[in-house]
């Protein structure tokens, strides 16, 4: 269905890496590889790692990747740690190791992940970043999110929000993550989520795969999205927040045309401008989101 799959072209970022799935490297990688040749291969995006673990990367990955000048690259986004000049240069130094042609395998890291709540950090930071990566900065729901959304804009960097964890608490309020949307929207700052959407629709769920997990009502990537679409075309505030909170999939409607909830309707064009503002999300799992959408039949 076009409309789907213009919302969720390369959405998912895959952190096979983070818990609660938490595999070991070479797991993950092979993963990685499995899904790209996969048939839901759309919808995948970066696989994500810490700039730390680049060289155990590079050895689990060293017969996968691809290396037909004509392939395209993997494409890697990398969290940073604390001595970010440092980790700027291994970054350039694998992206000159793995360019195009290399009998190494071919990868890209294209995107840096790094945190702060501090108004003069983030241009600090991004004054460091060299402009061939594209840079989000994590910032917390409960900072002053207008002035960190202004400082991010002011840099021409994007945001980052968590929307869940491995506890109850880790999931942001509705009102919380809702201000934190609307601010980007405002300021066309893009962004990114990470961690809790691991579902299309907003509904409880088991927190970790051990079978006596605390179970918590997660935000559906189906939810959030649709609502920075709408947020984005001019819906109410409010409104969206009623979309986030939505449970039921009687109340959307999908078509090759666009997708509408309730009575209220965006067509592909609308759904792919929101995706230029609306990036992707972080998921430790590719075939649980998978598995969901073909169990609601939009795949």
């Amino acid at each position: 269905m076009k409309s789907v799959r213009t919302l969720l072209h390369s959405i998912i970022d895959y952190a096979g890496l983070f818990p609660p799935a938490g595999l070991a490297m070479f797991p993950a990688v092979r993963n990685y590889a499995a899904y790209l040749a996969g048939n839901a291969f759309w919808m995948l995006g970066r696989f994500i790692l810490p700039v730390a673990r680049l060289e155990e990367f590079e050895t689990a990955a060293s017969d996968l990747l691809p290396r037909n000048p004509d392939a395209t690259p993997w494409r890697l986004s990398v969290l940073a740690g604390t001595d970010l000049d440092a980790e700027i240069m291994q970054i350039l130094a694998f992206n000159t190791r793995h360019a195009s042609g290399s009998k190494q395998g071919m990868a890209i890291i294209d995107t840096i992940e790094i945190k702060t709540a501090d108004v003069a950090a983030i241009h600090t930071a991004v004054e460091r970043i060299p402009g061939t990566l594209t840079a989000y900065v994590e910032i917390p729901l409960n900072a002053e999110i207008e002035s960190l959304i202004a400082a991010l804009d002011e840099a021409g960097t994007r945001a980052k929000v968590r929307t869940g964890g491995l506890s109850s608490e880790m999931f942001p309020a509705t009102d919380d993550l809702l201000h934190f949307m609307h601010a980007c929207v405002r300021a066309e700052v893009p962004f990114k989520a990470t961690a809790g959407l691991h579902h299309p629709l907003r509904s409880v769920h088991r927190l970790t795969y051990e079978p006596h997990s605390e179970s918590a009502m997660m935000h559906g990537f189906l939810n959030v999205f649709l609502a920075a679409a709408f947020l984005s075309e001019g819906m109410d505030r409010n409104l969206a927040g009623e979309l986030i909170e939505e449970t039921s999939l009687e109340a959307f409607h999908f078509s090759n045309d666009g997708i509408a909830w309730r009575e209220h309707w965006l067509d592909n064009e609308a759904l792919a401008r929101a995706r230029q503002l609306a990036i992707s999300f972080g998921s430790c799992s590719f075939q649980e989101p998978i598995d969901d959408l073909e169990a609601l039949g939009l795949l």
